[in-house]
C-alpha cells in the first residue's frame, strides 16, 4: 500500500490486554514504519469472556453484569473512522484466500472487495510466499510468534498456549489472570500425550 502512495493508519487488535511479547511486537513496528499504531481490543476478547471462556464460577456473575459490548469488525473500523474524522475512508485488512477454507469461500462469496462496508483484504490473493517476498524487499522481519506458532496469536488453544508458556512465562501468567482456567487446556493436552 505504500509502494502505492496510499496513506495508512494502522490499528491492532489486542485478544489480552498487555501481553509483552505482542506489545513489544506493536512497538517495534511503530518504530519499523515511523507511524503509531492505534491499539484497541478485539472484538474475541468481548466474546470470550461474556461466553465465559476458561472463567471459574464465581467470575459468572460479575461478568455477566457487565454486559460488555460485542462489537462486529466492521463496528470498530466505524468507530474507528468516526473517532479520527475518517469518514469514508476504506479498511485494508491481510487476509488471504489460501489462509483457510472458510476465507476462500469468503472470498468466492464476498469477493476481496466490499463496497458497502468501505472494506478490501489487500492481500486476498497473495501466496504465502508473495508475502514474504514483500516483506524481505521491505527488510521487514516477522514477529518472535511466527517462530512460536507459524502465525499470529489469534486463540486460546493449545497451539498458542503452550508455546506462550514456554517461551514468555510472564505472558502466559497475564492470560491466566483473564482466563484463569486456560490452563486447562494445557493440562487436558498433557493428559492425551
Amino acid at each position: 500500500m505504500r509502494e502505492a502512495g496510499i496513506t495508512v493508519v494502522p490499528y491492532h487488535l489486542y485478544l489480552i490486554p498487555n501481553l509483552r511479547f505482542v506489545e513489544d511486537s506493536r512497538k517495534f513496528y511503530e518504530d519499523f514504519f515511523q507511524t503509531p499504531i492505534l491499539n484497541l481490543p478485539h472484538p474475541s476478547l468481548y466474546r470470550w469472556l461474556n461466553g465465559l471462556l476458561f472463567q471459574p464460577p464465581e467470575r459468572a456473575a460479575v461478568i455477566e453484569a457487565a454486559q460488555l459490548p460485542e462489537p462486529t469488525y466492521e463496528e470498530l473500523a466505524d468507530m474507528l473512522r468516526e473517532d479520527l474524522g475518517l469518514a469514508g475512508v476504506w479498511n485494508a485488512d491481510g487476509v488471504r484466500a489460501a489462509d483457510s477454507p472458510n476465507r476462500r469461500m469468503a472470498m468466492v462469496t464476498h469477493g476481496p472487495k466490499r463496497e458497502q462496508l468501505r472494506k478490501v483484504s489487500i492481500v486476498w490473493d497473495w501466496r504465502i510466499a508473495d508475502v514474504r517476498d514483500v516483506l524481505k524487499r521491505h527488510n521487514c522481519p516477522l514477529p518472535p510468534e511466527y517462530e512460536w506458532f507459524g502465525r499470529s496469536f489469534d486463540g486460546l488453544d493449545f497451539r498458542f498456549l503452550d508455546p506462550i508458556r514456554q517461551h514468555a512465562p510472564d505472558d502466559y501468567e497475564r492470560i491466566l489472570q483473564w482466563f484463569p482456567l486456560a490452563d486447562l487446556e494445557v493440562f487436558r493436552r498433557n493428559l492425551a500425550a
